[in-house]
């Protein structure tokens, strides 16, 4: 149990402008991200009923409360770099299924932007937070 738990902090070897550089893309693509999540997080502690995608079946209240967990919560964690590669797994599935699913019949223009994001929350699962993270500090205790 040991080696899962550090595999999913390790912050990989790299040298300082990688690290440099993953923190960069995590807070900026993270700052991004929680400006669609806080809308999200609006609607759904609003007094109002909610009016939400359903796009994988689960019901309207469950796919917005996903989606801000992963928008919004996950958003959070990616830019303190708290459990980098799990955090990026819902925002990486966020984005598949808004680009797939949501925007399945529209026009490429209306899935680049969630392919984009897909992209990095996928280069970030695989390469981890880098050094200047949560992580990196919670990895040296391991």
């Amino acid at each position: 149990m040991k080696t899962f738990v550090k595999r999913w902090f390790d912050t990989g070897i790299y040298p300082n402008s990688i690290s440099v550089s993953l923190l960069l893309l995590r807070v900026i693509v993270g700052i991004l991200m929680l400006t669609h999540g806080y809308g999200k997080l609006l609607i759904l502690f609003g007094d109002e009923p909610i009016q939400f995608a359903d796009p994988i079946g689960i019901g309207v209240t469950a796919s917005l409360v996903l989606t801000v967990l992963a928008e919004f919560v996950a958003s959070i964690f990616l830019i303190v770099g708290f459990a980098t590669r799990f955090s990026a797994i819902p925002l990486l599935f966020t984005m598949l299924v808004a680009a797939l699913i949501v925007h399945a019949n529209d026009g490429f223009a209306f899935k680049e932007l969630p392919l984009l994001y897909a992209t990095i929350y996928l280069v970030i699962a695989i390469t981890g937070a880098g050094k200047y993270s949560v992580d990196s500090f919670i990895s040296k205790k391991l």
